[in-house]
């Protein structure tokens, strides 16, 4: 079974930073695409940034020049380095990826979700 789990969420001022990440488990062979999401109460859920295996990366407008996604593929790890968070960033952040795992089966994972709350 492959799973994701998120963890680095929390309370933050605007203006501060935090740093999310996404770590994989199970009998990976290799995570293709992984891609950060959030919801907040009342909207729908929204790619704010995107990471191919090939390390070609994609910004929601709304983020872009302050949020920077990287991966670490030793760790199986993907990361989300959120700067200058305003109130409207507020939201459950979630990642998603296409993993190949067991038998040379393609999942399509997603986590449990991490809340991330900017106080103004």
């Amino acid at each position: 079974q492959v799973q994701l789990v998120e963890s680095g969420g929390g309370l933050v001022q605007a203006g501060g930073s935090l740093t999310l990440s996404c770590a994989a488990s199970g009998s990976i062979i290799s995570i293709n695409a992984v891609g950060w999401y959030r919801q907040a109460p009342g909207k729908q859920r929204e790619l704010i940034a995107d990471i191919t295996s090939g390390d070609s990366i994609n910004y929601a407008d709304s983020v872009k020049g302050r949020f920077t996604i990287s991966r670490d593929n030793a760790k199986n790890t993907v990361y989300l380095q959120m700067n200058s968070l305003k109130p409207e960033d507020t939201a459950v952040y979630y990642c998603n990826a296409m993993i190949v795992a067991g038998r040379w089966e393609e999942f399509d994972v997603w986590g449990q979700g991490t809340q991330v709350t900017v106080s103004s």
